[in-house]
């Protein structure tokens, strides 16, 4: 079973195997660069070789990386959309470097120009960080989103008209975040409400192109359209949906991360690990 959490780079990317295997995790995401500006240094060397080196080491993987925060690809604004598509190709630069499965991306806010004009400018952003990095084999992973505001991304139909919009598919996959989901009106609460969400995804979507998952509570109500993470069973959406995703033979090799609030000495996620891990059958 692939269980993992948001690993701090503080110090360089290397130390976050340090602290995953301090926990004992067997998967991981990390920022690869400060997730709130927009230009950073390359990545030393020596880092890319203690990368490496550490995660032979402890047999941490596969690792995704979170693009910043700042990118919004659906901006009708250009220049903050440009700086957006080319933040996204230096995000998957700097993955690709450290063969990262792929990067976790926010796919963006309309900004009041409406979801057709937004998902348009979301594609072609996609297409320009795509271009950028030619021949790349880490992935741009669209998460789904709450739909919090103006952001897109909350039903698998609008995912699939990014994904069916973007001139190269095969470079798209998608991360599941359950709070998002359950925020966004899908409800995974019991065995058929579950399997209905994931039939849908798969109908839409497609199963394979699912990398990653997310794992975190809600604090807020289903179909709140409210993205406010809480800790695994403290929520609204409770225990019982992570119990069915952990046991699906499907999921079994697909990273679920904890994106869950946390202290610097890592204790919550401790204690959320202990928590997945008991849903566990068999």
């Amino acid at each position: 079973m692939l269980l993992g959490a948001h690993m701090s780079v503080a110090g360089g990317v290397s130390q976050a195997f340090e602290r995953a295997a301090s926990i004992g995790i067997n998967t991981m995401q990390v920022f690869t660069k400060n997730q709130n500006r927009w230009e950073q240094k390359s990545t030393p060397r020596k880092e890319l070789d203690r990368w490496f080196a550490r995660q032979v080491e402890t047999g941490i993987g596969p690792v995704v990386s979170h693009a910043a925060y700042l990118i919004n690809l659906g901006s009708p604004n250009d220049a903050l959309w440009k700086k957006s598509a080319d933040a996204l190709a230096d995000e998957l630069t700097r993955a690709e470097q450290l063969g990262i499965l792929g990067v976790v991306l926010h796919p963006g806010a309309h900004m009041r120009a409406g979801e057709e004009a937004g998902i348009a400018r979301i594609v072609a952003g996609l297409d320009r960080a795509h271009a950028a990095t030619p021949g790349y084999q880490t992935l741009t992973l669209i998460e789904n989103t709450a739909g919090q505001g103006s952001v897109l991304g909350y039903t698998f139909e609008q995912l699939r008209a990014m994904l069916e919009g973007v001139a190269d598919p095969a470079r798209i996959g998608f991360c599941f975040d359950t709070c998002h989901a359950f925020a966004a009106g899908y409800d995974i609460r019991t065995p058929e409400t579950c399997a209905e969400t994931m039939a849908a995804f798969d109908r839409l979507l497609g199963l394979a192109r699912l990398k990653c998952f997310h794992f975190d509570d809600s604090k807020k109500g289903l179909g709140s359209r409210v993205d406010r993470h809480d800790h695994i069973g403290a929520g609204l959406l409770g225990l019982a949906a992570f119990g069915f995703i952990l046991n699906d033979a499907r999921f079994a090799g697909v990273p679920k991360i904890l994106e869950t609030p946390k202290s610097e000495d890592m204790h919550e996620d401790v204690e959320n690990l202990k928590v997945l891990r008991g849903l566990i059958e068999g």
